[in-house]
């Protein structure tokens, strides 16, 4: 089992940045692929960026790219997401995610463990 608790949302204006963390809890951490979702009002949850359980292969979705950088340490349990030029349709509650295998993928239901979301509003 693993458990998985994020932090770091808050409001910031367009323009700004903010560093989103997650915690995950257990052995099995490095074992795994992980990624963030992101979730707006009125939308679907979309995959925003994705790491291997080594961190050698990263993907970020094209509105994301050049702007978020995913990362990750083993030996702490955590993954960041560090979001850079903030636009107002950022705005959304990001999700960290962890799926039972090394390797990530794109889709949602692929990912077997989930935290309860941190909110992240863009103020134009």
């Amino acid at each position: 089992q693993v458990q998985l608790v994020e932090s770091g949302g808050g409001l910031v204006q367009a323009g700004g940045s903010l560093r989103l963390s997650c915690a995950a809890s257990g052995r099995t951490f490095s074992n795994k692929a992980m990624g963030w979702f992101r979730q707006a009002p009125g939308k679907e949850r979309e995959l925003v960026a994705s790491i291997n359980w080594i961190g050698g292969r990263t993907y970020y979705v094209d509105s994301v790219k050049g702007r978020f950088t995913i990362s990750r340490d083993n030996a702490k349990n955590t993954v960041d997401l560090q979001m850079n030029s903030l636009k107002p349709e950022d705005t959304a509650v990001y999700y960290c995610a962890a799926r039972n295998s090394r390797y990530a993928t794109l889709e949602s239901n692929d990912y077997d463990y989930w935290g309860q979301g941190t909110q992240v509003t863009v103020s134009s």
